[in-house]
């Protein structure tokens, strides 16, 4: 970032999932974190899946390198939903 400080979960730069129901009708819902160059690929992965997008915005400005994030959710088998999230976090770096 600006002055070489690190920034971390603790900021709120963190990808979480939740998911709830059953493993037949379940939902999930999350957030992810992205490089800007890794936004495509995540976007492209979830959506593959079946998976929405819900939001994509920014919570800073001049940061560097340049952070998004998005918000996703998604309806179907268990299995399914965690293979799409788990499909789109191997398209990021961390």
């Amino acid at each position: 970032m600006h002055d070489g400080g690190e920034v971390g979960k603790e900021m709120g730069l963190n990808t979480w999932a939740a998911f709830a129901g059953s493993n037949e009708s379940a939902f999930v819902d999350g957030d992810f974190v992205v490089l800007e160059s890794e936004l495509q690929p995540v976007l492209k992965a979830l959506r593959a899946s079946g998976i929405s997008i819900v939001a994509i915005h920014h919570h800073m400005t001049h940061e560097e390198p340049r952070y998004l994030f998005l918000h996703y959710w998604g309806r179907g088998q268990t299995i399914y939903l965690a293979r799409g999230v788990k499909s789109a976090l191997d398209k990021t770096t961390d």
